[in-house]
């Protein structure tokens, strides 16, 4: 082999090697592959299966119009069962294995907490998860890309409009004991602060709990006549059902978290009263506009079951997604949808979602919240979307 025959090959293998180190994880000729992490078996499992829906439901509308700039989207779906632990084992799956470029609407705080740092070492996009924590968008990362007003801003703009509505002079809280719960407390403490209050009673409870009736006699006990509520669904449940049969009637308040049907579903008529802070409204379609019905219509069809703030979730998760990629253009790589998502503007969803926009060194879409309360089982709106209160220096 001639010398220049020798060189041509050399720098037809170097060009090869830098092709192929250069080639975006996750982004091939007709396809993006994406993943989510969902509790599908565990305590959350309802709210999983919906977010899910949801998600499914937008990227097959998506890929049935042709995809986005020529290819489609393959969503790869795992079950944390609301592990932690779990969770981690999912995100190296989906990374190491399946090669994911995004990972969607990740539900838990704990959960994203854990799998993060392991998407983030192959530049792996966290996108919109599901879980309201400042975590999720602190401390500054390139690819943390949040969509919830926190719990902790939650707590600080709706205590004190509660405040004005409901008299109170002896808060406590129940939360669960890890970075969700301890975010609403934060929270909460902070509203108390500026209100020159205090809480006459703290109690916890670890994840998965099924047996509230310490707390509750805790609280009994302290004579509170408000309790902040860092709880989700059974333990929502759980708390105001055991502290109705007990007599204990105080006001009960708590974050998106435990904004759901299911609240009132499968609570009944004790959860009547319920406060709640929330973003986007749960579709009842007896109120809904056109345009929500027929999504809830089609939605139904596929599931067999009615939509909820969980499909919205999912649904509006893909949509913000496809409008990014899109913006993005037909070369995707992260750095180029890092750009594209900082300059777009994510118009108010269907759903009642304000207008989002993310910030080259801030990624938070979204700070408002509104208040709702379930009056006759079912969540009434309370508020509009309500100011945070800045944070003194």
């Amino acid at each position: 082999m001639n010398l220049m025959r020798r060189t041509s090959l050399a720098l037809g293998i170097v060009a090869m090697s830098v092709g192929l180190a250069h080639a975006q994880q996750g982004v091939g000729k007709g396809e993006i592959v994406v993943g989510t992490i969902q509790d599908l078996s565990g305590p959350i499992a309802a709210f999983g299966k919906q977010a899910r829906n949801g998600m499914q439901l937008r990227v097959e509308e998506i890929n049935e119009q042709g995809g986005i700039n020529g290819r489609k989207i393959k969503l790869i779906v795992e079950d944390n069962a609301y592990d932690p632990r779990k969770a981690v084992l999912s995100a190296q799956k989906l990374v190491n294995q399946d090669k994911v470029f995004a990972v969607l609407g990740h539900m838990g705080t704990a959960h994203n907490n854990a799998a993060m740092p392991i998407q983030f070492e192959k530049n792996v996009i966290n996108w919109l998860p599901i879980t309201a924590a400042r975590e999720m968008y602190e401390p500054f990362h390139k690819m943390k890309f949040s969509f919830a007003a926190t719990y902790y801003d939650q707590m600080r703009a709706g205590l004190p409009e509660l405040a004005k509505r409901q008299k109170f002079s002896k808060p406590c809280i129940i939360y669960q004991d890890d970075e969700f719960g301890l975010e609403v407390l934060r929270g909460a403490e902070w509203a108390l602060k500026s209100m020159n209050m205090d809480f006459a009673e703290k109690t916890s409870f670890k994840r998965g709990s099924t047996d509230f009736s310490s707390q509750v006699a805790r609280m009994r006990s302290a004579n509170c006549d408000l309790v902040v509520m860092g709880t989700i669904i059974r333990e929502t449940i759980g708390t105001i059902g055991e502290s109705r049969k007990t007599g204990f009637s105080p006001i009960f308040f708590g974050s998106s978290a435990l904004y759901t049907d299911l609240i009132h579903r499968l609570g009944g008529k004790a959860m009547d009263g319920l406060y709640g802070m929330h973003t986007a409204a749960n579709p009842y379609l007896d109120d809904a506009d056109e345009k929500v019905r027929f999504w809830a219509n089609k939605y139904k069809t596929k599931f067999s079951e009615d939509p909820t703030v969980f499909s919205a979730y999912g649904y509006t998760i893909v949509d913000m997604f496809a409008l990014a990629v899109r913006a993005a253009g037909p070369t995707l790589t992260s750095d180029s949808f890092v750009k594209a998502a900082e300059s777009a503007a994510f118009p108010a969803d269907m759903f009642g979602s304000p207008p989002m926009k993310f910030k080259p060194n801030f990624r938070l879409g979204n700070d408002q919240s509104r208040m709702a309360q379930i009056v006759n089982g079912r969540w009434t709106k309370v508020t509009d979307y309500l100011p945070v209160p800045p944070e003194k220096k």
